[in-house]
């Protein structure tokens, strides 16, 4: 009985198998689903060939055009200017911008002055002896000699002789050494060059100004100059005299500025020319940082795209019946943002955009740019 049961149980196991294996034989097998193709659509231009004209952008700082650091040439106390001397602060042109105590010098200078006007009367007498013919000329210049005002120039000698009794008395040379006390003197004085504003004050009044400190700039607000740097290559651009467009950072406002000199050496580090613009405008500081924007020649028969369409090998990815192709350029003229390309025949469409990972034969769909900065992708199956 056993044997009989064990028997049963073999010949099901094997019908279960075979029934297994006629299923999986005559199972129909599933369909594998059709490969999806993701097809970019990228952004598109058509060449327009035309007159696009060049434009060389360089920037820099403003610098007022009259200029002058004020520097101490003389040691003594800061008395007092004819205004606050402080930041900011405008001076018309002849006033004085600092005084420095010269109580003690001025002293020496009265003491110089006072030993010349003795020379010059000691030797009175023998003029009148021995040269009569000049004596009213050294009378006249001794009657108006002055110790408390500037010392007059001394009366022209005519003849050898009277030459010899000057000198031989030492007024000549005393006469120098009191003019050169005079002209140092007036360094005690620091009068403004012009009408103008104080910047960058270093000093206040009642403190000790030293020989060769440095006390403040003094710059005219009327007019300014940039200083740019302009490649050589472009230096034909230019000319004295040639406006320029100018304006600020943020690009909100422009100024008109005009070529007044430019740089004969180039600079061998940088290969550029310094190039210097006036430009006049209330609303300008010193210190302000401007874009100078200046007009070369038209290049005629060529479009301007960004730089960054270009490849490395200096090619443009143009569109073949929906299919990406590179196509060689003529490069004129490279600006920061876009380049000015030749080569080009009308009607030809190019990327607009760079794709990432574009590559000759790229199958792509042409987008018209409305305003989108994302190409959309489409999904196609393959019938």
């Amino acid at each position: 009985m056993r044997k009989i049961i064990l028997y049963l149980l073999g010949v099901l196991l094997l019908a279960l198998a075979g029934w297994v294996s006629y299923r999986l034989l005559t199972q129909e097998k599933e369909k594998r689903p059709a490969p999806v193709r993701q097809i970019k659509t990228v952004f598109t231009d058509t060449v327009r060939n035309g007159s696009v004209p060049i434009r060389v952008r360089a920037n820099g700082n403003l610098l007022a055009k009259e200029r002058v650091a004020l520097f101490a040439e003389v040691q003594g106390i800061f008395q007092n200017s004819s205004h606050p001397f402080k930041d900011g602060q405008a001076y018309r042109k002849g006033e004085v911008l600092l005084r420095i105590d010269a109580t003690e010098y001025r002293a020496a200078v009265q003491s110089a002055k006072s030993n010349l006007y003795n020379l010059l009367t000691a030797a009175m007498p023998d003029l009148r002896l021995d040269y009569p013919e000049i004596y009213p000329k050294w009378q006249g210049y001794l009657d108006a000699f002055d110790i408390t005002q500037p010392t007059p120039e001394l009366p022209e000698m005519d003849s050898d002789k009277e030459r010899y009794f000057i000198n031989g008395r030492n007024i000549v040379t005393t006469y120098y050494n009191v003019r050169n006390l005079e002209q140092r003197l007036d360094k005690y004085y620091i009068r403004a060059p012009f009408s103008g504003v104080l910047t960058d004050a270093q000093v206040t009044e009642g403190t000790l100004v030293r020989s060769g400190q440095s006390l403040g700039i003094f710059i005219n607000p009327s007019i300014y100059e940039l200083e740019v740097s302009v490649n050589k290559t472009y230096s034909d651009f230019l000319q004295i005299g040639k406006k320029v467009r100018l304006r600020n950072l943020e690009g909100t406002q422009e100024y008109q500025g005009v070529v007044s000199r430019i740089n004969a050496a180039v600079n061998p580090q940088t290969q550029t020319v310094s190039v210097f613009i006036d430009v006049a405008d209330p609303a300008l500081k010193e210190g302000m940082y401007l874009e100078a924007i200046i007009e070369g020649r038209a290049e005629e028969n060529a479009i301007e795209v960004p730089r960054q369409l270009l490849t490395e090998q200096g090619e443009l990815y143009i569109l073949r019946d929906s299919i990406l192709d590179l196509m060689p350029v003529d490069p004129v003229f490279f600006t920061d943002k876009t380049v000015i390309l030749k080569g080009l025949k009308n009607g030809t469409v190019y990327l607009s955009r760079p794709v990432p990972g574009a590559y000759p034969g790229m199958l792509v769909s042409a987008y018209r740019d409305t305003g989108n900065t994302e190409a959309p992708v489409q999904n196609l199956q393959n019938p």
